[in-house]
This record gives structure tokens, sequence and C-alpha cells, in this order.
């Protein structure tokens, strides 16, 4: 952010990266909301959306070299091989087109897992922005 006068200039990057963080984390908490064994609640889609959110977050994370920055992507690669791992086990347990309770709680629980790490990688977006001096 760049203050000039009575205007702050917000860098399109960070609101980007800031962006896709949140909209990680949102997506990942709405697939894993509901009843741990019931597929009925727990759309597919939307558990793809939330690898192919949480894969994009990891690419824009590369650029930064700062230690801020590598606990960012290490939060969004946890988050993203256990989502991957997630829709690995629903393909596996789908394939017979049904899957079971506790197949299905395997899937959720590892999107927990990458909503913890979603989580913690708000946290750490917050804990930058509030110590963010300006210039």
């Amino acid at each position: 952010m760049l203050a000039r006068g009575s205007v702050t200039y917000v860098s399109l990057e960070k609101v980007i990266f800031g962006f896709f963080v949140v909209l990680a984390a949102t997506l990942n908490f709405g697939y894993f909301v509901g009843d741990l064994t019931d597929p009925e609640v727990h759309n597919i889609y939307e558990l793809y959306a939330a690898v192919v959110v949480n894969v994009i977050a990891v690419i824009l994370k590369f650029g930064d070299r700062t230690q801020i920055g590598a606990l960012h992507l290490a939060t969004s690669l946890v988050a993203v091989i256990q989502l991957i791992g997630a829709a690995i086990t629903w393909i596996l347990a789908n394939a017979d087109g049904t899957i079971t309770g506790g197949e299905m709680s395997a899937v959720v629980s590892l999107s927990g897992g990458a909503l913890v790490a979603n989580i913690v990688s708000i946290v750490l977006l917050v804990g930058e922005t509030l110590t963010y001096h300006r210039r």
C-alpha cells in the first residue's frame, strides 16, 4: 500500500493473493460442513473447486521470498495435498457408484485437515497485514 496525500493505493497483487487465500478457505469450509458420513451434503464439485483454488493460491505464493511467504507456501501445500488426497479417496471409494459412511468420513476428514491449513494461512495473512508499517 502506498499512501499519497489522502489517497491510499493498494497493491493489486496483494488483493488477488488475499482473495484466493480467503476463497480457498471458504470453499473448503463449505465442503467440510455437514454430517461427516452423508455424501448427500458434501458436493464433489465443491471439493474440486477447493482443490483448484488452493492450487492457484500455491502458485501465487511462489514469488514471495520472505519468511512469512515461506509459511504461506507451506500451509497452502499442506492444504493442496490434503484436498488432493480427499479427491482421490472419493474417486476410489466411489468406483462402484456407492460410497459408505466410513469412506465419506475419510474424505471429509482430509478436507478438515486442509481447512486447518487454510485457517492458519488466513491467520498469517491477517497478522502480516496488522504488522504492516506505512512507509
